[in-house]
């Protein structure tokens, strides 16, 4: 295909949760494909090391102070990129938590928190990035991305995790609809349902016995690669997904068949 490229050259991407697991690995490979990144999360000292990390080969990134289930934090956290790099228009809500247990022990405040941060904290961060969006003219340009990290728990049962497959299969549902909701304005909203790879959500677990036997269930009986949603995220955050929109992507290694 003419023209067929992932370079993100005159980007600006933010990314949730980006102090850990799939959010600062997608933040090392925006940054490498020339986007300026900013890196929004809780810790802002893992965000600081990764900003650091991320200029010392060659790219720019922002470490910002971002509570996703806040919508105060979100707002401040948007008004200091806009400050810094400008209206982001790459916007990666990767943020996600987990509670452990059995649906019969979980208390209603860690129910609460869990949707706190993987249903409400989605939201606020994608409705405030197209608010800005949509004033910065983005119906004109349509260059709009906003990509909702799901999980394949969206739509396969996985024992114990009712809360959490809930809240993944909401934000799923949810990204379809505001990509109708904006499609003519010039954004392109779609999800990614990533498979198991480890992780600091998920390391603990695969350490065991029992998660052992969790990871031999599947048909290839291993853990994704920790590069395996590069291409898919970098896809959907670029100029080469212009014509996709409303569409969830599957990326498992085959876990989920």
């Amino acid at each position: 295909m003419a023209g067929f490229s992932f370079d993100l050259s005159g980007r600006i991407a933010l990314v949730t949760g980006a102090s850990s697991g799939f959010g600062a690995r997608f933040a090392r490979q925006l940054a490498a494909s020339g986007a300026k990144v900013a890196l929004g999360a809780r810790r802002v000292g893992l965000l600081d090391d990764l900003a650091d990390e991320i200029a010392g080969s060659g790219g720019e990134a922002l470490a910002v102070e971002m509570d996703v289930s806040s919508e105060a934090s979100v707002i401040a956290a948007y008004d200091r990129i806009e400050e810094e790099f400008g209206t982001p228009d790459s916007i990666i809500a990767n943020a996600g938590m987990n509670v452990e247990g059995a649906a019969t022990e979980l208390a209603l405040e860690e129910f609460e928190r869990l949707m706190g941060v993987n249903l409400t904290g989605v939201f606020l961060t994608v409705r405030e990035g197209a608010r800005r969006l949509m004033a910065a003219g983005s119906r004109d340009r349509g260059q709009g991305r906003i990509v909702i990290v799901s999980s394949i728990t969206a739509n396969a049962v996985e024992p114990g995790l009712a809360a959490y497959s809930a809240t993944k299969a909401a934000v799923q549902q949810m990204g379809k609809v505001l990509a109708r909701d904006w499609v003519r304005q010039g954004i392109n909203v779609n999800s990614i349902c990533p498979g198991y790879a480890r992780t600091e959500i998920n390391s603990d677990w695969f350490d065991t016995e029992a998660g052992q036997k969790h990871m031999a269930g599947f048909p290839r009986r291993r853990l994704m690669a920790e590069d395996s949603l590069d291409a898919m995220l970098l896809y959907l955050a670029s100029d080469a997904s212009a014509a996709i929109t409303g569409s969830s992507f599957t990326v498992d290694d085959g876990q989920s068949l």
